[in-house]
């Protein structure tokens, strides 16, 4: 078995993290961390684990000198850039602290220096249908730039750049567990919101990939969980379907749908596939490519798990949920 320890473990990532690695064949969790939770049962968390012999939460700081084979990071964003890896161990951080390779992008998207910027080159971006881990330390791409580049990576070189727009709605649980004004339901219920309009922290890593900028504005649903990503493009030649199918051809994750079916944001709830249609617009011959996942699912926790997998060199979807027919 796997020794694996999570910190960070008492948030929205952190237990959707945990969630995927009970779920696991080869994994044992060795040490659960939370600064909140620390000295409590894990049953604290969630009454559902009264049934799991699980060890009782410890100080992330605790939890980090555990032995262990692979560390899932849920920090924010700061503290986890402080995060000294353990010596021989996989660690995938769930946060934006390691995604961007110019350290002095950190101020400007992120509010804080970097307090490493000399190992930023020491950790790979990694999406696993396009750019699976190439070392231990894994910076999980966050949950829009997830579904932007599922749909424009395999298609960037086949079209306009400065045509790209992106409209994409996330549900509530993507702004984490804490409690903010503007996720209280008295914002949310029966209201849809922009936020961050041009300056969305999500921007540098999309662009980092793609080559270019995309015009990207985020908007608030008033739903749990779940993504839309609407990508509006000037197509520079044929055959961007094609590229699409061959791209994902082989993903047990990444679904094409048939000409005319929609994305679905219900259909990808609580599991950790995405789903991805082209469309023509028949006044302008724009292309509109629309990705719909889980933005704890596809968009942290699930995509985590895919990472660990692969640079443990096990199987890539052991522990997602995929299968099934939700209603």
């Amino acid at each position: 078995m796997t020794n694996v320890v999570i910190v960070g473990a008492s948030g929205y990532s952190g237990q959707e993290t945990l969630d995927r690695v009970l779920a696991h064949p080869g994994l044992e969790v060795a040490a659960l961390g939370s600064d909140s939770l620390a000295g409590k049962p894990a049953d604290t968390l969630d009454p559902r684990l009264q049934r799991l012999d699980l060890p009782d939460f410890v100080t992330n700081d605790q939890a980090l000198e555990t032995a262990a084979d692979l560390v899932f990071c849920c920090l924010d964003h700061e503290r986890a850039a402080a995060l000294v890896p353990p010596p021989d161990t996989v660690v995938v951080d769930l946060t934006g602290a390691h995604r961007l390779g110019s350290a002095e992008d950190y101020a400007d998207w992120y509010g804080f220096a970097h307090p490493s910027p000399e190992h930023l080159d020491e950790w790979c971006y990694a999406l696993p249908e396009l750019a699976p881990p190439t070392g231990p330390l894994v910076a999980n791409p966050g949950c829009y730039a997830t579904a932007v580049l599922l749909a424009l990576a395999p298609i960037a070189d086949a079209i306009h750049p400065g045509s790209v727009v992106v409209d994409a709605k996330s549900g509530v649980s993507g702004a984490g567990r804490a409690l903010k004004a503007t996720s209280h339901a008295n914002a949310v219920l029966e209201n849809v919101a922009p936020y961050r309009v041009g300056a969305h922290q999500h921007e540098p890593e999309i662009a980092q990939m793609l080559g270019f900028d995309v015009c990207f504005v985020p908007h608030l649903l008033p739903v749990r969980r779940g993504l839309l990503a609407t990508c509006y493009v000037t197509p520079a030649e044929d055959g961007l379907r094609d590229r699409l199918e061959a791209a994902y051809a082989t993903s047990s994750v990444v679904t094409i749908l048939p000409d005319g079916a929609v994305p679905d944001l219900a259909r990808v709830q609580g599991t950790d596939a995405a789903e991805l249609a082209i469309f023509t617009h028949r006044a302008t011959g724009r292309a509109i490519v629309i990705c719909a996942l889980d933005n704890l699912g596809k968009g942290a926790a699930g995509q985590a798990m895919q990472n660990a997998n692969l640079a443990l060199g096990l199987e890539e979807t052991a522990g997602l949920r995929l299968s099934g027919v939700l209603v």
